[in-house]
């Protein structure tokens, strides 16, 4: 957190001295940030919001609104806590991708293992958002035209609109050369996700509880059209009307990992670092503690109110709720086409530092290519959509990816990255710093043990079917 007087002094006195200094100044003598404060904000913003948002009502209602504020909280203070620990290790060793850090501290190993984690976790995140758009699109189209639910017309067919959106809106989004041209995309999502916010709460004083069905046909017709389960919700079942202050269940096991998922932005945490305007590492954690709060505080905000207008009837996908008391309302159409606007803007940004690991892993040498450049972009969106064409639901892919990859990336690698990188004349092991980083470190591997331990139960208890097919 400290300024840039002492990033270079932690140079000058550190053993980093000659690779270190030589290498932050040739790199900032060669590149020079563009992006301001603000768009930096927006950038890292929008990296850290996505799907996760849709789920987080769900989360609240198999844990409890205090439950899930104390988990909330704690995961967006260590992901503050992990961001320091990136930039402090980046400034020692003057390097500014996720990938050489892990090579710089362990070598190859290291490399490979950042590049695998980071490559998982973003294919989960861009796989959630096109999950979205093969859920979202078909029903919007569906509202517009007024078509019935039951029809077979191959333009309400969510896998075949998942691959028209992706060739024509992702793939020239993604072949941009930087990443701050993306920032005025940025803004653009995060309103969009902001408006969806706004509809969760207006909702919530519009929607009488317990509340009325809009026909009982229509609107399980109207979810099966949309991967959802029907199946979960009966009509006429005992609707709870008084919010839970703390529950536990069997779907208690995914709210940890969807929370993870949520906040999980490192990989770009460094390449914002990078083209950000003046960067210091103060500069650089106040952009972060910043966009880490607004989210916070959208996060909890849609989680609550969504929360408080379904209680215990709220799916694992806020928006489908909504189709239970009127599938063709009108604001909730508008947020719908909002929410869809801003996971396919999002996708091209998470693009970019997966195409980077990939490039540091098989061609750590080459130049910049336009033809691999591309070609990588094509490779990875075919492999999403075959994913997301054939993945059975959404719960499953917040669920592995939140427990494997998030867990490496907010906790385990930073901290391990940070032990092996500071010098052990500037800080030894037995030091405050460096015994918090290796509490940090074991507190992720004993949180992502739990947790796949406990969604490999529910699975093959069959519990999880419950919250299938999202």
């Amino acid at each position: 957190m400290e300024g840039a007087e002492s990033e270079m002094n932690i140079l000058s006195n550190g053993k980093g001295h000659d690779h270190g200094e030589d290498m932050l100044l040739s790199l900032l003598n060669g590149f020079e940030g563009k992006t301001s404060f603000g768009m930096s904000v927006f950038n890292l913003g929008n990296a850290i919001m996505g799907s996760g948002i849709l789920g987080l009502a769900y989360a609240m209602a198999n844990t409890g609104v205090l439950l899930f504020l104390f988990l909330l909280t704690a995961v967006a203070v260590l992901s503050s806590y992990s961001i320091h620990l990136l930039l402090k290790s980046s400034g020692i060793v003057g390097i500014r991708a996720y990938e050489q850090l892990g090579y710089r501290a362990f070598g190859t190993p290291g490399k490979m293992a950042a590049g695998i984690a980071i490559t998982l976790q973003n294919i989960g995140a861009m796989s959630s958002y096109l999950y979205i758009v093969k859920s979202e699109l078909p029903l919007v189209i569906q509202a517009f035209l007024k078509i019935d639910p039951t029809s077979d017309l191959w333009y309400i067919n969510g896998n075949y609109l998942v691959m028209i959106v992706s060739v024509s809106i992702i793939l020239p989004l993604a072949l941009m050369k930087q990443l701050g041209y993306l920032g005025y995309t940025s803004g653009f999502s995060l309103s969009c996700m902001v408006f969806f916010l706004t509809a969760v709460i207006y909702k919530k004083f519009q929607i009488p509880c317990p509340f009325e069905e809009f026909m009982a046909n229509t609107t399980s017709e109207h979810l099966n059209i949309s991967n959802s389960v029907s199946h979960d919700f009966h009509i006429g079942a005992v609707v709870e009307c008084a919010p839970r202050m703390m529950t536990i269940n069997s779907q208690t096991a995914y709210t940890i990992p969807i929370l993870a998922f949520a906040f999980v932005c490192h990989p770009e945490v460094l390449p914002i670092y990078t083209e950000l305007r003046n960067p210091t590492k103060k500069r650089m954690q106040q952009v972060s503690n910043i966009s880490i709060l607004v989210m916070y505080t959208m996060y909890f905000l849609a989680a609550l109110f969504g929360y408080l207008t379904f209680y215990g009837n709220v799916e694992p996908e806020l928006l489908h709720t909504y189709s239970r008391i009127d599938p063709y309302d009108t604001l909730i159409l508008c947020v719908r086409v909002a929410v869809l606007t801003a996971v396919t803007l999002t996708v091209p940004i998470v693009l970019f530092p997966v195409r980077r690991a990939i490039q540091q892993m098989l061609f750590p040498t080459k130049a910049f290519n336009w033809l691999r450049h591309t070609a990588i972009a094509m490779v990875l969106l075919t492999v999403i959509n075959l994913l997301v064409i054939f993945a059975p639901n959404i719960l499953d892919i917040f669920g592995i990816i939140g427990a494997t990859s998030a867990p490496c990336l907010i906790f385990i690698f930073p901290a391990i990255f940070y032990i092996r990188i500071v010098p052990t004349d500037q800080e030894p092991m037995n030091s405050r710093p460096k015994i918090q980083a290796a509490c940090f470190a074991a507190l992720g591997v004993s949180f992502m043990i739990m947790s796949m331990s406990f969604i490999i139960h529910d699975w093959t208890t069959g519990a999880g079917h419950s919250a299938g097919g999202h």
